[in-house]
């Protein structure tokens, strides 16, 4: 037999850092933030007043794009790029893929004038709208793949940026992207309607409780990014990861997360370059990162920034994936963003910290030194407790995917079923309010620990809760739920969606009261007490992993318990989400289809290479290796106890490992149907349990065979060298 195996030690040693990316504390703060941005401020000085202050106005206030002043921001921005070396631009957007796209043009355009003359120039016309190729891109049946014809228009609420690569610099311009017809094909306008939504929703009540004139409103996001780092040469060894992401074969190691030795430990030499290297690029791109840490498993990591605009959020977050990958290769590693790359571990998530705010800086879930006189804090929480509770099937849907369905519900990742944890503090307060109480029994503190050279340190008046999918944590709702992989723009689309239509409602009960003459403080206690005591079957604050949850949470609460995410998606085109989405002009009904023929056609086509490549590795690796082996143990003198022993399990096992494989090709090769629905529910219910049922057969055997003739990188291996 060829030797395929590898030296661990040599991929252990076998790494350098390429290029240092080094700043000083003070370069951070004066030289490099934001340094690769096109900040309002950097445009300033390079338009006229007029100029300036009308595309302001579109920023800050959300006022109508003036074209007319298009030519002259496209000048600015072409002699900015230029300058920071930038020889081609891009209209970046966010197709329903879930990632983003590019297509780059060059600056240089010939004169016509004579051979070999040409200048750089960037028009309006084309800052303003670009003509990409739609037929490729899913819509859902929006578009056929013979109506090509679709559009990126500019976005001027997010700032254009730099993006370096080792030859030179690209003008990204962040657009949206819509078909002739003009119906969305992205991720960003139906966020950017919901973002507009939730302030024609909020500044009615915002005037009840005294603001200003002319206040606008905005949700507000901060997404924690939790990935894993393996050495680049397992990677490439393990053509499952190449193909889909995450580990389909894969024994328990010995050793994994049982120690507890990795969360928040000392980060590793080599994982510490890599993230002061890609923390470097962010910070140029104005990404306000703020954290790092180890995660919960072996080999898992954590970059979290501070919040923002929830629009500009969601381009931050796509950039913090693709520096993220990008940056890795730089050191000899691989950064894995799927849910659940290796079994028996923690998965990956992407925890949205999600409020409201005015654009005075206000937060609007701040529930301030003592939330029980907070009136508006405790209405705008209960619009988001109703919100949540009424739609707990949209919160469901915008994390379905076929790699988050292997992470939730395990290994600190919330369960399918939706539910808000307030906390013992704010949980008092609403029963006491209902009761008629008032007040609150608990109280922040100060805690002693022990010994006079240690401080005391405040306490908060409620805990946080791990395994709850929507937690209030201070400030912000945490939802948890999110995927690793996953475009935070349809979730923060939802969020907004839902927290806008509550809000509505409230808001005219509200004003109901206020007409029969109440004060606001009488007409809001009302408004939350009947609000808390309609929806508080929504309020859980124990173990979300607990089987009696489950069982009290599906058959005490009624509450939904969509397990997978065929069950979510099939709820996502119901009447109550088609009224919701058009009544507040976010997404038609076509476009709701859309979304939900694709979310169908990525789950199927996901498994479905998921089931292929199980079957290519069971039969070309797995399968001879054990094989091998056995040939191996042919040649050995008959009658060793240890010899039969082991040849009997090889024998028993192979042929469980081959059986398995025969019935997963038959479900590879039926499909299901013609309709992509069909294909899905067969990726479910039959090709999924086949895959199962091989890896059960080839981890046992992984664990048998000799490691000269294993192949496959172990998770011992992965998960450990770094």
């Amino acid at each position: 037999m060829t030797q395929l195996n590898f030296d661990v030690n040599a991929v252990a040693r076998k790494w350098r850092v390429d290029a240092k990316q080094v700043a000083s504390p003070s370069e951070l703060v004066n030289d490099l933030f934001a340094s690769d941005v096109l900040t309002l401020e950097q445009l300033s000085t390079r338009l006229s007043k007029p100029a300036f202050k009308s595309l302001r106005a579109t920023v800050q206030r959300g006022e109508q794009l003036d074209a007319s002043i298009a030519d002259t921001v496209a000048l600015a921005m072409k002699t900015w790029a230029m300058e920071k070396g930038a020889t081609h631009y891009t209209h970046w957007f966010q197709p329903l893929t879930g990632s983003t796209a590019e297509k780059h043009d060059s600056f240089l355009n010939p004169t016509g004038d004579h051979v070999g003359s040409a200048i750089m120039s960037f028009s309006g016309k084309e800052l303003i709208q670009a003509e990409p190729d739609a037929s490729s891109f899913p819509s859902g049946g929006l578009r056929a793949t013979f109506e090509a014809r679709g559009y990126t228009a500019w976005d001027p609420s997010s700032p254009a940026f730099i993006v370096r690569h080792a030859n030179g610099a690209t003008l990204c311009i962040p657009s949206v992207f819509a078909s002739w017809t003009g119906e969305a094909l992205d991720l960003k306008i139906p966020l950017l309607r919901s973002i507009e939504a939730l302030n024609q929703a909020v500044t009615p009540a915002m005037k009840l409780f005294g603001a200003s004139e002319g206040t606008r409103v905005s949700s507000t996001l901060g997404a924690e990014q939790e990935y894993f780092l393996i050495t680049e040469e397992y990677y490439y060894r393990r053509p499952d990861l190449v193909m889909t992401g995450r580990t389909l074969f894969g024994a328990k190691p010995p050793r994994g997360q049982e120690l507890e030795d990795h969360y928040f430990g000392a980060i590793p030499d080599r994982v510490l370059s890599f993230m002061t290297d890609a923390e470097t690029q962010l910070y140029a791109l104005g990404i306000p990162v703020k954290t790092r840490h180890n995660e919960v498993a072996p080999g898992q990591f954590e970059i979290a920034p501070i919040f923002e605009n929830s629009n500009i959020a969601a381009d931050h977050q796509q950039l913090i994936m693709q520096v993220l990958r990008t940056t890795a290769r730089k050191y000899g590693l691989v950064c894995l963003m799927h849910e659940k790359p290796f079994a028996g571990v923690n998965g990956s998530g992407k925890h949205c910290n999600w409020s409201m705010g005015t654009d005075a800086g206000e937060n609007l879930l701040d529930p301030g030194d003592t939330p029980s006189e907070n009136m508006q804090f405790l209405f705008f929480c209960s619009a988001v407790i109703k919100a949540v509770d009424e739609h707990q099937d949209l919160l469901r849907s915008c994390v379905a995917s076929a790699s988050n369905d292997h992470r939730l519900g395990a290994n600190e990742a919330p369960p399918a079923i939706i539910s808000i944890f307030l906390g013992a503090e704010l949980t008092d307060i609403f029963e006491r309010i209902v009761s008629g109480e008032g007040g609150s029994r608990h109280s922040a503190g100060l805690m002693g620990l022990g010994s006079q050279v240690l401080p005391e340190i405040p306490v908060h008046a409620g805990d946080r809760n791990r395994t709850s999918p929507f937690a209030f944590t201070g400030n912000k709702f945490e939802f948890r739920a999110v995927g690793s992989s996953q475009s935070i723009s349809f979730p923060t689309t939802v969020l907004n969606t839902i927290a806008a239509d509550a809000v509505l409602k409230l808001t005219a009960e509200l004003e109901r009261h206020l007409a029969a003459g109440t004060t606001l403080e009488q007409a809001v206690t009302e408004v939350v007490k009947d609000t808390y005591k309609t929806y508080q079957r929504i309020i859980f604050n124990g173990d979300g992993y607990s089987t009696a949850w489950h069982e009290e949470a599906e058959h005490g609460r009624k509450l939904l318990n969509l397990r997978t995410s065929i069950e979510a998606i099939e709820a996502l085109h119901s009447p109550k989400n088609i009224e919701l989405f058009g009544q507040l002009g976010i997404l038609n009904e076509r476009e709701l289809a859309a979304r939900q023929e694709i979310m169908y056609d990525i789950y199927f086509k996901t498994v479905n290479i998921e089931g292929e490549t199980t079957e290519y590795l069971a039969q070309t690796q797995i399968l001879p290796a054990a094989l091998s082996y056995l040939a191996e143990l042919g040649e050995v003198k008959v009658g060793s106890k240890a010899v039969d022993g082991v040849t009997r399990e090889l024998v028993g096992l192979s042929d469980e490992l081959y059986a398995h494989l025969q019935t997963l090709r038959e479900q590879n090769e039926a499909l299901g149907g013609e309709e992509v629905h069909e294909k899905a529910h067969h990726m479910r219910d039959h090709v999924l349990p086949a895959m199962q049922d091989v890896r059960a057969a080839a981890d046992k055997l992984e664990k048998i065979v000799s490691a000269k003739h294993w192949t496959l990188p172990t998770y011992r291996q992965m998960l450990f060298v770094k």
